[in-house]
């Protein structure tokens, strides 16, 4: 039988640039995104207002307050010198593929310059980075934790200086699929994982995770807490109870090795583990994905390359 989330129809290129294909059209997205039900000054909350032309942008000044807003202004689009459309491309292609896509790729598909495709894809992932930052997960969750980074010489496993330790975390349904995931980078100590499984962990959840110390805090935060001896090496990557938590770091992994020749572990890894999280529990319906992605980042404040280069702080 074919799995109906593999094997549906997703957003076809021609069908996205029949919604997205011209400046119009993307304009006309956007403001549905961010006004439903009309404009709404974002300074005084009154929906009168005008719109003329300065140039070639679009004002809309309110007629209480006579704030003159863009359709940009405050939004992850905002001083962009790129034109919506290529935008709503990169965002599609980050979306509708089952691997990432990297920056030299978009520079490829976009025709622009290595250094905006870098800055327009990792835009992008701090935006799925902030949708994904608030999801709990509830009833059955798998945990793991695990290391991102390339071999190196140095220690080899857990306290590894060369590697980013991060929690992986998956919630199950009923019949035993996964539901949502989530990779967080941080240190395995009791004081950030307790932290954590409070920002992250429904009071009502049954967590399941291997023996590792610091995780034996978790019972403070769910209901229950089942903590298993699992051995090490393949013993531990095939234990039955942590079936699909292992199975979505291992897929993460082949997607940045089948993806990327080198990226910066420790500064930018949340982003990475952001974009897959976000494509992953957003599967379920691949067609209405971009508009999803185009939603929040209406709701992103605006980032610019000094903030986006800053260096993430995992510790």
């Amino acid at each position: 039988m074919k799995n109906r989330v593999q094997f549906q129809r997703g957003l076809s290129l021609a069908e996205f640039m029949d919604r997205y294909g011209t400046e119009a059209k993307c304009e006309a997205a956007l403001a549905d995104q961010r006004w439903p039900s009309g404009f709404v000054c974002p300074r005084c909350q009154d929906d009168r207002h005008s719109c003329f032309e300065r140039g070639q942008q679009r004002l809309w000044q309110c007629h209480r307050c006579r704030h003159q807003v863009s359709l940009t202004a405050g939004t992850i689009f905002e001083n962009t010198k790129l034109p919506l459309t290529q935008w709503f491309l990169a965002m599609f292609f980050m979306t509708q593929s089952k691997n990432n896509i990297s920056a030299l790729s978009l520079k490829r598909h976009l025709g622009i310059s290595y250094d905006t495709a870098w800055l327009l894809k990792h835009k992008l992932m701090a935006v799925m980075g902030e949708a994904e930052a608030g999801r709990e997960l509830a009833v059955r969750v798998e945990i793991d934790d695990a290391y991102l980074g390339g071999a190196r010489a140095g220690k080899a496993g857990r306290g590894s200086e060369n590697k980013v330790p991060f929690v992986a975390a998956v919630e199950t349904t009923d019949d035993g699929r996964p539901r949502y995931v989530r990779f967080d980078p941080m240190p395995f100590t009791r004081e950030r994982i307790d932290v954590w499984a409070n920002q992250t962990l429904a009071p009502t959840t049954h967590a399941l995770s291997d023996a590792l110390p610091s995780f034996s805090v978790l019972a403070e935060s769910v209901q229950t807490h089942e903590a298993i001896v699992v051995g090490s090496g393949r013993q531990a990557a095939q234990h039955p109870k942590f079936r699909w938590v292992n199975t979505l770091i291992s897929n993460f992994k082949t997607a940045l090795s089948g993806t990327y020749h080198a990226f910066r572990f420790a500064k930018y890894a949340r982003r990475y583990f952001a974009e897959y999280a976000y494509r992953f529990n957003r599967r379920f319906d691949l067609r209405s994905i971009v508009a999803s992605l185009i939603h929040d980042c209406v709701w992103m404040l605006p980032h610019d390359k000094r903030m986006i280069r800053l260096a993430e702080t995992h510790r």
